[in-house]
C-alpha cells in the first residue's frame, strides 16, 4: 500500500474488495458499471486538467507556507467583525472534534440530544441578551439574517397593508454597508422599496411596513431608539434591529423597547474571524411570529415514557413541505459555530460576559480619553467599543500599516477604531503612539484602563440574563470539558458509523483537510483588510475557484454564497441580471420538476420568478412531453429551468441534453442543482449536459463537514455569458464587471472552511476525484444488489443501475403496520443513522453510501437492513407492541426492573453480533413532535415551565 497516497486513505474500498463487489453487481470491470450508469453522450472524453495530487504531508507543508503569505495585522476595522478569543477547551473539544463536526442535521432527534441541547443553550443566550421571546438555532451571517427580517416582516404585514400594497421599508443609514447591499439584492425581486435615511429625520407615514436599525451604528454611535419604536408602533410599522451581541451585555435589550425582530452575529462569542466566516448569525423575534421565523427552532417535548426530550420544532416551515409557498429558502443553520458560541456563554457565564463587555468598553473609553489628550476630536457621543476621530486619515494609515495595524478609514479626515476582547494595554499604547506620530506629538503611556462609561443611563441594561443553571455551572475547564463530552456521547456522528443519507453525501472529512482551520494565520484575518495582506487566502480562493470551474466545465466561479440555498438564489439572480441586460427582464417563469429539492421553488420565488412545475413519468424521470408543453406555453416569459442531475431519484436521465436544448431554444437558461455532484466529478459535468450555472455543495461533494447542520458553502459556477454578473461586495471589490449586489455579508463567503475543499481537491488530484466518483457509484449499486429481494428500489436508470444513491420503497410494509419512521428509529438500535426519510417520495428511504465507506461497513449496514426486514415480516398491524414500533430502545429500558415487551432484551438492543462490540445507546425514546409544537418551549426554561406545559 502506498502510504503517501491520500486517495487510498479517503476511499474506503480496497482493491481486493472491489473485485468481489463488481461480481456482486454483475459487471466485470468498474468501467463497465460506469458505462451502464452514465449515458455515453455526456461522458468526459479527457481527464480533468488539475494539478497532480499531493500527499498529506506535502499538503500540510504547502498550506503552512501559504499561511505565511497572510499578514496578520491587529485589525480594528469593525463593521460587524471583531477579533475574539476562542477558549482552548472549546477549540479542542468542539471545533477539532469529529464527534461534533461530522454529525448530521438533527432530524433524528433521539440520536442528536447532545447537539440539540447545545443549540437550546444558543437560543437561550440569544433570547436573553436580545430581550426577545423566541430565537432560532442560527442563520448564515448578520446581513442575510437582516434580509430575512425584512422579508419576514413583509410576509406578516397587516391585512390593511397587504390590501393597499404597502411595500416601503426604511433602512437607517447607520446599517452596515454589506447589509445594505444584501437588502438591495433581496428587496428588488419582491418589489420592496428601500428608503435609506437618518432615523431621527424619518417621517412615519402610512406607506411603510417596516424599518431596520443598527445598534450600535456602523461607526459605533449608540442611539436610544425607544422613541423611534414607539412612533413606528403607532403607525403600524414593524421594527427590526441589527445588534452587536456583546454590546447587549451592557445595553438595553431591543426587546425591552418593543422591537419585533433582533438579528446579528455571534462571531464575537469565540468564533475566529476566518476572513469572513463561517459565523453563526442569530434571529430573535416575538412568539406571535413563531410560524414565520426562518430557519430551525429547537424545542422541548417529551418521549414515549414522558421524559423530557428535544427536537427541531415547527417543521411545517420546512421548504420540502411548503415549496413555492415558503417565505424563505433557508434550510441550513451554522450549527457547529452556534454550538461554539453557546459554549462560550456557558463557559464564561453571565458574570464572565459582563467582565468581557466592561473590559472592551473601558478599553474604548480609555482610548478615546488618550486621543483627546492629543487634541483629537472624538465624534461618537455614546459608544460601546468603537470611536471615530477627526484627523488626517491618509497620514495615520501610512504609519498604522507600517506598524501592522488596520483601522477603518471613513473619509480623508475620519478614522474609526473598533476595539475588541483581544485588545490589551500594549495594543492601546501602540494605537495611541500611531496617532501621536501622525500629529508629531508625544503621548503619555497608558498604565491602566479607565472605569468611566460612555453610555448614558437611558441605554444601560438593567435586566439580568443567563440565570439558568447551565450558564452557572461549568466555569472551570474540567467541568466544561466533561459537559461537552456528556453531550457528545448522546450524538451519533460519522466517527461511530456510516451515515447513508441520500442527497446529503456524508463522506470522510479528513483530518489533514481540517487541521488548517486551527492555524492562526488562517483564523485571525478580518474580511475587509487590504487585499495585499491576505495573499495566502487570495491564492487558495482563486485556485479553488479555478479548480471548481474546471470540474464543472464552466468559465468562472463565485465563492460568496455560504450555503446551498444561497447558491440556488445567487444562480437565479445572476440569470435574472443576464436577462435584464438583454432587455428581457420580462422573462420570469422558472420551470421546476416535481421531484426537485424543496429549496428550488422557494429560491425561485425569492428571485421574483413564477414557478411552473413539470411532471415526472412512471420511471421518476422528467416527463419530456409535459416539459415541452410547459416550455411552449411560457416561451416568451421563460427565464430558467432548475434541474438536479443526476435526478433527485438517483438516476442519470438520458434525455438531459434534449431537455436543456429545449430550454435554450426558447430563450431560457438552465440552472443545475449541484446536490448530486458526487456522482459527476471526473466523469461528466454540468457544462456537458447543457447547464449555464450550477451551485456546488462544498459541505457534500467537497468534504466540508456538516457540523451538525452547518457550516455549508454553496459557490456558483457559471458559463461565459453569466460571468459579468457574479456577485460583488460594497467594501472589497469582487465579482463580475456588471456584478449583482451582495449575496452574503463577506466578499468570499465562508473563506476559512474553503481551505477544506481546497485540500480535498489538491490531495486527491484528477485520478483520485474520478475514482471517488466511481466508487460512490459502485457502493450504491452494491447496496442495491445486497438488499435486492428484501426491498424494492423505486427508480433506476435504463440499464437498471443507480447513480450514487437509491430510493427504497417502504410503503408496502404498511400492511404489517410498519411505517418508514419505524425503520428509521429501529436502525438506531443497530448503531446506524437513518437514510433520508420520505424525500423525495413519501414512505421511502433514500440511501447514499459515499466513497469513504469500507466494504465491511457497507456489509454491516446491509445486514442491519435485512435483519429489520425479517422483523417487518413478523410484525402485524393488529399488534403494535413490537420491536419496530417500540424503537429506539434506551439503556434505561434495558436496565429497568420491569420488561413488559413480547421480545427479549437482547432482541431489542443487540439484534446482531457486531453491535455488541460498539453499541450506541439512544439517550431518549421516540420523541413526540406534536406535543412539542403544541407546547412550544425554545429556551432553557426552568422545569416549572415544562410542568406548566404539562
Amino acid at each position: 500500500m502506498k502510504t503517501d497516497v491520500f486517495a487510498l486513505r479517503h476511499i474506503g474500498i480496497k482493491e481486493e474488495d472491489q473485485e468481489h463487489m463488481l461480481k456482486t453487481v454483475g459487471t466485470e470491470t468498474l468501467d463497465q458499471l460506469i458505462y451502464e450508469t452514465i449515458p455515453n453522450d455526456i461522458r468526459l472524453k479527457e481527464p480533468l486538467q488539475l494539478k497532480a495530487a499531493m500527499s498529506e504531508h506535502k499538503f500540510l507543508a504547502h498550506i503552512q507556507e501559504l499561511s505565511e503569505q497572510n499578514q496578520v495585522f491587529r485589525s480594528y476595522i469593525g463593521l460587524g467583525y471583531h477579533e475574539s478569543l476562542t477558549p482552548s477547551v472549546i477549540k479542542r473539544n468542539i471545533l477539532e472534534n469529529p464527534g461534533w463536526y461530522t454529525a448530521y442535521t438533527p432530524y433524528q432527534a433521539e440520536i442528536a440530544q447532545g447537539r440539540l441541547e447545545a443549540l437550546l443553550n444558543f437560543q437561550t443566550v440569544v433570547a436573553d441578551l436580545t430581550g426577545m421571546e423566541l430565537a432560532n438555532a442560527s442563520l448564515l451571517d448578520e446581513s442575510t439574517a437582516a434580509a430575512e427580517a425584512m422579508t419576514m416582516l413583509y410576509d406578516v404585514r397587516s391585512r390593511e397593508q397587504k390590501k393597499n400594497g404597502i411595500l416601503k421599508f426604511f433602512v437607517s443609514e447607520e446599517v452596515l454597508p454589506q447589509t445594505l447591499s444584501l437588502l438591495k439584492t433581496r428587496s428588488k425581486p419582491l418589489g420592496i422599496e428601500l428608503v435609506i435615511g437618518n432615523h431621527e429625520e424619518f417621517t412615519f407615514g402610512q406607506d411603510f411596513y417596516g424599518a431596520l436599525l443598527q445598534y450600535p451604528g456602523k461607526y459605533g454611535q449608540v442611539n436610544d431608539y425607544s422613541d423611534f419604536v414607539s412612533k413606528a408602533q403607532e403607525n403600524d410599522i414593524k421594527v427590526a434591529v441589527s445588534a452587536d451581541i456583546l454590546s447587549l451585555v451592557l445595553l438595553t435589550p431591543p426587546g425591552e423597547f418593543g422591537v419585533d425582530v433582533v438579528v446579528g452575529t455571534t462571531q464575537r462569542f469565540g468564533i475566529p474571524l476566518g476572513y469572513g466566516g463561517p459565523h453563526a448569525a442569530f434571529f430573535a423575534t416575538k412568539e406571535a411570529y413563531k410560524r414565520n421565523i426562518p430557519g430551525r427552532i429547537i424545542g422541548i417535548t417529551k418521549d414515549t415514557d414522558g421524559n423530557m426530550a428535544l427536537r427541531m420544532a415547527l417543521q411545517t416551515r420546512e421548504q420540502h413541505i411548503k415549496r413555492d409557498k415558503a417565505t424563505s429558502n433557508i434550510c441550513t443553520a451554522q450549527v457547529l459555530l452556534a454550538v461554539m458560541a453557546g459554549m462560550y456563554a456557558v463557559y464564561h457565564g453571565p458574570e464572565g460576559l459582563k467582565y468581557i463587555a466592561r473590559k472592551v468598553h473601558h478599553t474604548a473609553v480609555t482610548l478615546a480619553d488618550a486621543l483627546e489628550k492629543l487634541g483629537l476630536y472624538q465624534t461618537n457621543l455614546s459608544y460601546f467599543d468603537t470611536i471615530t476621530v477627526k484627523t488626517e486619515a491618509k497620514r495615520v494609515r501610512t504609519i498604522a500599516e507600517q506598524n501592522e495595524v488596520n483601522f477603518l478609514y471613513i473619509d480623508d479626515e475620519t478614522v474609526s477604531i473598533a476595539v475588541n476582547e483581544a485588545t490589551s494595554l500594549q495594543d492601546l499604547n501602540q494605537i495611541v503612539s500611531i496617532f501621536a506620530e501622525a500629529l508629531e506629538k508625544k503621548a503619555a503611556p497608558i498604565e491602566e484602563l479607565s472605569t468611566k462609561t460612555a453610555l448614558p443611563s437611558n441605554v444601560q441594561r438593567q435586566s439580568n440574563f443567563l440565570q439558568n443553571e447551565v450558564f452557572n455551572l461549568y466555569h472551570s475547564e474540567t467541568e466544561l470539558m466533561r459537559y461537552i463530552k456528556k453531550l457528545e456521547r448522546k450524538d451519533l456522528s460519522l466517527n461511530h458509523s456510516m451515515i447513508s443519507l441520500g442527497s446529503c453525501t456524508m463522506k470522510l472529512n479528513a483530518a489533514s483537510e481540517m487541521l488548517p482551520l486551527s492555524m492562526a494565520r488562517w483564523a485571525n484575518i478580518h474580511p475587509f483588510v487590504p487585499i495585499e495582506q491576505a495573499k495566502g487566502y487570495q491564492y487558495v480562493l482563486k485556485e479553488l475557484a479555478k479548480d471548481l470551474s474546471t470540474i464543472t466545465g464552466f468559465a468562472a466561479t463565485s465563492l460568496q454564497p455560504n450555503s446551498g440555498a444561497q447558491g440556488e438564489y445567487a444562480g437565479l439572480m445572476v440569470i435574472r441580471a443576464y436577462h435584464e441586460s438583454r432587455n428581457e427582464g420580462h422573462r420570469n417563469v422558472c420551470i421546476i420538476p416535481a421531484s426537485a429539492h424543496g429549496t428550488n421553488p422557494a429560491s425561485a420565488v425569492m428571485a421574483g420568478m413564477k414557478v411552473v412545475v413539470t411532471k415526472t413519468d412512471e420511471r421518476g424521470n422528467i416527463d419530456v412531453a409535459d416539459l415541452e408543453d410547459k416550455v411552449l406555453k411560457h416561451a416568451d416569459q421563460l427565464a430558467a429551468l432548475m434541474v438536479t442531475y443526476p435526478s433527485t431519484h438517483g438516476v442519470f436521465e438520458s434525455s438531459i441534453k434534449q431537455i436543456t436544448q429545449l430550454i435554450h431554444d426558447h430563450g431560457g437558461q438552465v440552472y443545475m442543482d449541484g446536490a448530486n455532484m458526487n456522482a459527476q466529478v471526473g466523469l461528466t459535468n454540468p457544462a456537458i449536459i447543457g447547464a449555464d450555472v450550477c451551485h456546488l455543495n462544498l459541505h457534500k461533494t467537497f468534504a466540508i463537514p456538516h457540523g451538525g447542520g452547518g457550516p455549508g458553502v454553496g459557490p456558483i459556477c457559471v458559463a461565459e455569458q453569466l460571468v459579468p454578473f457574479l456577485p460583488g461586495n460594497p467594501v472589497v471589490e469582487t465579482g463580475g464587471d456588471k456584478a449583482i449586489t451582495a449575496i452574503s455579508a463577506a466578499p468570499w463567503g465562508s473563506s476559512l472552511v474553503c481551505l477544506i475543499s481546497y485540500g480535498y481537491i489538491k490531495m486527491l488530484g484528477e485520478s483520485g476525484l474520478r475514482h471517488s466518483t466511481e466508487i460512490a457509484i459502485l457502493n450504491a449499486n452494491y447496496i442495491k444488489q445486497k438488499l435486492s429481494g428484501a426491498y424494492d428500489v423505486l427508480y433506476t436508470g435504463e440499464n437498471g443501475r443507480a447513480a450514487h444513491e437509491m430510493i427504497i420503497d417502504c410503503r408496502p410494509f404498511k400492511k404489517n403496520g410498519i411505517e418508514v419512521t419505524d425503520i428509521a428509529k429501529r436502525l438506531m438500535d443497530y448503531g446506524f443513522h437513518a437514510p433520508t426519510v420520505s424525500f423525495p417520495v413519501a414512505g421511502t428511504l433514500m440511501i447514499e453510501p459515499t466513497e469513504s465507506e469500507s466494504r465491511a461497513e457497507l456489509d454491516r449496514f446491509c445486514e442491519a437492513m435485512l435483519s429489520i426486514k425479517e422483523e417487518i415480516n413478523t410484525a402485524s398491524s393488529d399488534e403494535p407492541n413490537n420491536v419496530l414500533k417500540n424503537s429506539p430502545h434506551t439503556l434505561d429500558m434495558l436496565t429497568n426492573d420491569t420488561w413488559d415487551f413480547p421480545y427479549s432484551r437482547q432482541k431489542a438492543a443487540f439484534p446482531l453480533p457486531f453491535i455488541q462490540e460498539n453499541k450506541f445507546w439512544p439517550s431518549v425514546r421516540r420523541v413526540d413532535d406534536a406535543y412539542g409544537d403544541r407546547n412550544l418551549i425554545c429556551t432553557c426554561a426552568p422545569i416549572e415551565a415544562y410542568a406548566e406545559a404539562e
